[in-house]
């Protein structure tokens, strides 16, 4: 049995696309495109080592180790867990920075989001172009043109959904730094958490 794997359609280390649009724009006429509308997940899929007789998750996806557990019977062990028994193979997307939009990406606590809008002032303008995107799921407005806001929605599965498309939008509007609230805890917001992580590691 072999495995069939279909590479990204992005440049290495870029948020990787979740439109026909979004390839289009990275690589224009050097790529044939068949558009088969949005991706119904967002990110990348779950990637799990079942070469040593217990499954390992080297990536975290939208398919949960709960879920895979349900599936064969075992439960999955994290890569930390079973580095006892073989080094974990690195695996794609699993590099400490990745997923990088070109903005900065931080990610804070709603309490310490809500602290650094406030404390923006009269240092940000109130007119001319976006600098400061922010990605909440508590309400945030800001007075001033120059940051961006979009709300994080409540539930994990559609955060994943539109993640990368939202990221690349900000991108899009030429900001410097996008602020994102941290996930909450659990694991249906674990693979969202990873691909944060990585984004703003870069």
């Amino acid at each position: 049995v072999m495995g069939l794997a279909g590479p990204s359609a992005n440049q290495f280390g870029r948020v990787s696309p979740t439109t026909a649009a979004h390839v289009a724009g990275e690589f224009g006429a050097q790529l044939l495109i068949l558009d088969g509308g949005a991706c119904s997940v967002g990110i990348e899929s779950t990637i799990v080592d079942c070469t040593r007789g217990r499954p390992v998750l080297l990536r975290p996806g939208a398919i949960t180790p709960e879920q895979i557990h349900a599936a064969c019977g075992q439960p999955v062990l994290t890569p930390e867990q079973a580095e006892a028994d073989a080094p974990t193979p690195r695996a794609s997307g699993t590099l400490e920075a990745h997923y990088a939009p070109k903005a900065k990406v931080r990610l804070m606590e709603a309490r310490a989001l809500q602290t650094a809008l406030k404390l923006l002032g009269s240092d940000i303008d109130r007119a001319g172009a976006p600098v400061i995107a922010v990605y909440a799921r508590v309400v945030l407005r800001s007075k001033s043109a120059q940051v961006l806001t979009r709300r994080m929605p409540d539930d994990a599965a559609s955060t994943a959904r539109q993640l990368f498309a939202v990221l690349r939008e900000f991108d899009a509007q030429g900001v410097k730094l996008i602020w994102v609230e941290t996930p909450p805890p659990g694991a249906a917001w674990d693979a969202v958490r990873d691909r944060l992580q990585r984004a703003s590691a870069a």
